[in-house]
């Protein structure tokens, strides 16, 4: 009796190990990532990020080329600017008294002013057209803006400038440059006038 008791024993205590072997909830397992799809998500990490930073190169270039555009363009129109300049100072006129031809002491410093410019500019050659008032006969007033030129070129080639720079023409009374027949007109109309004549596109400040 003994021993089927401890069969019956043995046996329940074999069915209740199974039991709570076999039963209840597996433990967790950790998942193990696939090799291909973590080479596949860093690849495109990889991928964005080159893709963003040829963007930003991309920009940097642009802007880059912007303001190099820029600075040429800025650049280009102060030439244009100084070179105006240069040409309104090279056209400034001077003026003489009645029956002179001689250069008076304040537009001894309008010509300077063209002594530089020609200095600076060495291509540059000019023309200097000398003018009268309507008083006088055609014959005097063209012997006078000869004159009157040429006192000009001579102060011009004293303070240095090569005399083959300079031309020379008088057109009389022909031109003036105010109309009228009173003192105000005809202290105006005699002058001396400068152009150039050649290398006068791109004129550089002295």
């Amino acid at each position: 009796m003994k021993s089927v008791s401890l069969l019956l024993a043995l046996g329940l205590g074999a069915a209740v190990f199974a039991a709570t072997s076999c039963g209840g909830n597996p433990a967790p397992q950790t998942p193990t990532p696939n090799a291909d799809s973590a080479a596949a998500a860093a690849r495109a990490r990889a991928d964005s990020e080159a893709a963003a930073q040829a963007e930003r190169d991309r920009q940097a270039r642009e802007e880059a080329d912007r303001v190099a555009r820029q600075r040429q363009a800025d650049s280009i129109a102060a030439l244009a600017r100084a070179s105006e300049e240069v040409r309104t100072t090279l056209a400034a006129m001077i003026h003489f008294d009645l029956d002179k031809s001689n250069i008076r002491p304040g537009d001894a410093a309008t010509l300077d002013q063209k002594v530089a410019i020609l200095q600076a500019n060495p291509q540059l050659r000019i023309r200097v057209g000398g003018h009268c008032d309507e008083r006088g006969s055609d014959e005097y007033n063209l012997a006078l803006g000869n004159r009157r030129a040429q006192s000009a070129k001579q102060y011009l080639v004293s303070h240095g400038i090569d005399a083959g720079r300079i031309e020379t023409q008088s057109w009389g009374e022909e031109k003036p440059l105010v109309d009228g027949h009173d003192e105000s007109a005809w202290s105006q109309n005699r002058r001396d006038e400068f152009e150039p004549i050649s290398g006068g596109d791109n004129l550089r400040r002295p």
